[in-house]
């Protein structure tokens, strides 16, 4: 499969990278991108095989071609492709907003007298870093990656992508384009205008003897990780996903301004009930208790900061022909104790390890 992939960033470079290193065989990936360096990267590494010359031929011979750019440049680049792309070339992009885009791209695409399929797409991964070196290939590993089809896309494309996505480690999920931005303004968009603008807060209030600066770098520097973001991917999308941010936000305050009545009234009662309510409900969000959805299953073990226990735990597991699909380190103190978190392939290996590892005196959450 000829695959092409505009932009090597953050997310385009870790497409190449899935597909090269991980899951999909017997690809030619063929690349562009207006920064020289990590194009060079790429192409040097063995990620992409080739090296787009300009947009007009070099992804005449795809079957797949990704668009990962910023959303306000992807309707421009899709005309400057549309012409050369062979009959039956799906075009999917990684944008965080998708209603205005999909209806913009599909005009586009019923201007030319071809069988040329765009599919809106978002992966919900990343990073605070970005360009091509933050890139890797397990980014998408059991990562939600939305696709937000037309109503009349053939079934058969949707099935070309979800495979691929799924190759890619990626749990791809079908949506309509306007509830993904409702979606991803509430999880997403919102959230990091709230990093960004607590980022804000402390630096507006902060004094000559910068206390507050040295102080944000615990907790709070993980609750704003996010808001190191790039900028420019920020500011088109939240031009592009407006309407929708305005309707989140204006929840959001309604939100802040119960709270500040409750505050104000002093009602013990109230605020006990507003944190423990969002304790709970938050708490839900482990993967693996009721996620049949995603597909995921995780368990937190208790460990000591000391030499070796990663690769005994990881021992007991593999011993045992439990397979780790993923396994990180908690930092951000949730828990009173060290933990690491262990993503597993299946509810029978979760509940496998868990007995192992209680077997040998771990602590286990969920």
């Amino acid at each position: 499969m000829n695959i092409g992939i505009i932009g090597l960033g953050l997310i385009g470079g870790s497409i190449a990278k899935a597909i090269k290193q991980v899951h999909v065989q017997n690809s030619y990936i063929i690349g562009y991108d207006l920064n020289s360096s990590d194009l060079k990267a790429a192409y040097d590494e063995g990620m992409i095989d080739s090296i787009a010359k300009d947009l007009r031929s070099g992804f005449s011979n795809c079957s797949v071609v990704f668009l990962c750019i910023p959303v306000k440049n992807i309707v421009g680049v899709l005309d400057q492709i549309l012409p050369y792309l062979p009959n039956d070339c799906i075009i999917t992009d990684v944008g965080s907003t998708k209603y205005e885009l999909v209806k913009t791209m599909n005009e586009h695409v019923e201007q030319y007298d071809k069988r040329v399929y765009y599919v809106g797409g978002h992966p919900m991964t990343g990073s605070e870093r970005f360009g091509y070196s933050a890139s890797s290939a397990h980014l998408f590993e059991n990562a939600y990656y939305m696709l937000t089809p037309q109503a009349d896309t053939p079934d058969f494309i949707i099935f070309i992508l979800q495979k691929l996505i799924e190759r890619m480690g990626g749990i791809p999920l079908v949506l309509s384009a306007s509830y993904h931005d409702f979606v991803t303004a509430n999880i997403s968009h919102l959230p990091h205008i709230v990093a960004s603008s607590l980022v804000h807060l402390v630096r507006n209030n902060d004094g000559d003897n910068a206390y507050l600066h040295a102080l944000a770098a615990g907790g709070f520097k993980d609750l704003t990780r996010i808001a190191s973001s790039n900028p420019d991917i920020w500011t088109s999308i939240c031009l592009s996903n407006k309407e929708q941010i305005q309707k989140v936000y204006g929840s959001y305050i309604q939100i802040l301004e119960h709270f500040m009545d409750i505050l104000d009234r002093s009602s013990e009662k109230e605020l006990y009930s507003f944190f423990d309510t969002a304790r709970i409900y938050r708490n839900t969000f482990t993967e693996g208790v009721s996620s049949e959805l995603s597909k995921r299953y995780a368990l937190h073990v208790d460990a000591k900061d000391e030499p070796g226990i990663i690769a005994k735990i990881t021992t007991l597991l593999s011993e045992n022909h439990i397979n780790i699909k993923n396994l990180s380190v908690i930092s951000d103190r949730e828990f009173d104790v060290g933990v690491i978190k262990i993503l597993l392939a299946s509810k029978s290996d979760l509940i496998s390890a868990t007995e192992i590892l209680s077997q040998n005196r771990f602590t286990i959450y969920y």
